[in-house]
C-alpha cells in the first residue's frame, strides 16, 4: 500500500489513506482521513505496524536484559526509558540509588529532554516547512549524543543506567564541557524564537490549530507538554520527584490556548529549565559510590555463582538459575512513572519472586497521545493535520512496542 490513497465515499465526502510510510507521520503510523473539500470530517489512526511484543519479550528475561528493550520504546530518549524501568525495579527492592548517581541520572534525563525536544523542533519546523530550524537543531543535538559517547560510550541506546545507580562514573573534564554547553545552549534556544516565534508564517500555521481544553486534555490523559500547553500544571518532576529533582529548582511552563502554538512555546522554555537544572546538578554534584552496595545481582543469582565457583560448567551456572524455585525478588506490583520527554512514562511490573518479571506492561505517552488526533485535528484542514501530528510529538517505537 502507498503513502497515500484515496477511496470516495460519495459525491461530498472522501477519504484519504495517510501512510503508513509518510515522512510526516513521524513513524509507521496509518490514519485513514475523511474529507470534505480539504477539510477533515474524521480521522481514525491505525497503529500496529512496528509492533515488536517488547512487554512479553520483557517477561522471558531477567530484570537486568530486560532493561535493553527499554532502549528501544522511544528511542530518541532511552535515558529515560532506562531510568523509568530502574526506578520501578527500585522501588520494587525498596533500594535508593546513591546521591552521586541520582545526581548523574538527573544530568542524563535532562540532556535526554534536550535531544528530544531538538528532534521534536528539527521535525515539527521542517514538516511545516522551516527548514532552516533543522539544520540548527541537530547541531546541538549533535553535541549532546557525542556527550553521551563520552559517558558511557554509546549514542542511541544507551543501557547506561543501573538498578541502584548507574554504569559508570562521569568524568570531572566531562561534566566541565557539558556545564560549559548548557550556556551556549540558552543562547542556541533565543536563535531557534528568533527563527520562528514572532514568524508571521509560523504563528498562522500554529496559532488557534490542534486546539484542545484542559478538561479534554484530562480526559484524553494527555501528559507532558502536550498537557501544560493547555494550561494543567502536572509535572512529575515536581509533584512526584524521583533521583535529584528535589535537590534542584526549575519552573513548569504553561501554556493558556492549548494550540500548536503554546505547545511549541512550552517545550522552547522547557529547553531553558533543563539547561539550567543540569547546571545545578553539576555545580552540586556529591562524591561517592554510582551504584547501590547492596544491589543485587539479578542476571546470576549467587547460588549459580558457587556453582560455577565450584568447578562446575558455565551451562549448569545458567540452569540451577532457571530452575531456581527459592525467591530472588519480593513478590508483590509496582507502578513506577516518571516526566519522560513526551509526558509520563510509565513501568507496572508483577513479581512472583522469580529472576523474571511475571508482567511488564508500559504506559507509553505517545500511544496515549495518538489518541488525541481525531479529536484535535476535527475541522482543521489537510494542511494542519501535518501541524498536529508534529505538535504531539508522538515515536512510534513506544506507541507499537
Amino acid at each position: 500500500m502507498g503513502s497515500m490513497e484515496i477511496e470516495k465515499i460519495d459525491e461530498k465526502t472522501f477519504v484519504l489513506q495517510m501512510g503508513p510510510h509518510h515522512p510526516a507521520t513521524h513513524g509507521v503510523l496509518k490514519l485513514l482521513c475523511e474529507f470534505e473539500g480539504e477539510r477533515v470530517v474524521k480521522i481514525t489512526p491505525d497503529v500496529g505496524y512496528l509492533h515488536r511484543g517488547v512487554e512479553k519479550l520483557g517477561e522471558h528475561k531477567t530484570y537486568i536484559s530486560a532493561m535493553t528493550l527499554t532502549d528501544r520504546l522511544d528511542y530518541i530518549s532511552s535515558m529515560t526509558n532506562n531510568i523509568a524501568y530502574c526506578l520501578a525495579v527500585e522501588r520494587l527492592l525498596h533500594i535508593e540509588p546513591p546521591p552521586r548517581a541520582k545526581f548523574i541520572r538527573t544530568i542524563v534525563s535532562e540532556l535526554t529532554r534536550l535531544s528530544s525536544h531538538l528532534l521534536w523542533l528539527a521535525t515539527h519546523a521542517l514538516d511545516i516547512g522551516a527548514m532552516t530550524v533543522f539544520l540548527y537543531a541537530f547541531r546541538e543535538r549533535e553535541q549532546i549524543l557525542q556527550f553521551f559517547e563520552k559517558i558511557c560510550g554509546a549514542r542511541l541506546t544507551v543501557s547506561y543506567p543501573r538498578i541502584g545507580g548507574v554504569r559508570l562514573d562521569v568524568k570531572d573534564r566531562v561534566l566541565e564541557e557539558i556545564y560549559n554547553f548548557m550556556d551556549v545552549m540558552l543562547k542556541r534556544v533565543d536563535e531557534y524564537e528568533g527563527l520562528l516565534t514572532e514568524n508571521r508564517i509560523w504563528i498562522s500555521r500554529t496559532k488557534g490549530v490542534g486546539v484542545i481544553s484542559a478538561e479534554e486534555a484530562l480526559e484524553l490523559g494527555l501528559t507532558g507538554p502536550a498537557l501544560r500547553g493547555s494550561g494543567v500544571n502536572y509535572d512529575i518532576r515536581k509533584h512526584m520527584p524521583y533521583d535529584a529533582y528535589d535537590e534542584v529548582s526549575f519552573e513548569i511552563p504553561l501554556g493558556t490556548q492549548g494550540d500548536t502554538y503554546d505547545r511549541y512555546l512550552c517545550r522552547i522554555r522547557e529547553m531553558r529549565q533543563s539547561s539550567l537544572i543540569v547546571k545545578q546538578c553539576i555545580e552540586r554534584m556529591p562524591k561517592g559510590d554510582i551504584l547501590h552496595p547492596d544491589a543485587p545481582d539479578l542476571d546470576m543469582p549467587h547460588q549459580g555463582k558457587r556453582k560455577i565457583e565450584a568447578g562446575d560448567s558455565l551451562w549448569s551456572g545458567f540452569i540451577g538459575f532457571s530452575n531456581k524455585k527459592e525467591d530472588i525478588m519480593p513478590k508483590g506490583e509496582i507502578y513506577s512513572a516518571i516526566e519522560a520527554p513526551k509526558g509520563e512514562l510509565g513501568i507496572y511490573l508483577i513479581s512472583d519472586g522469580s529472576g523474571r518479571p511475571y508482567r511488564m506492561r508500559v504506559r507509553a505517552p505517545s500511544f496515549v497521545h495518538i489518541s488525541a488526533i481525531p479529536k484535535m485535528c476535527k475541522g482543521h484542514l489537510l494542511a494542519d493535520v501535518i501541524a498536529i501530528i508534529g505538535t504531539l510529538d508522538i515515536v512510534m517505537g513506544e506507541a507499537d512496542r
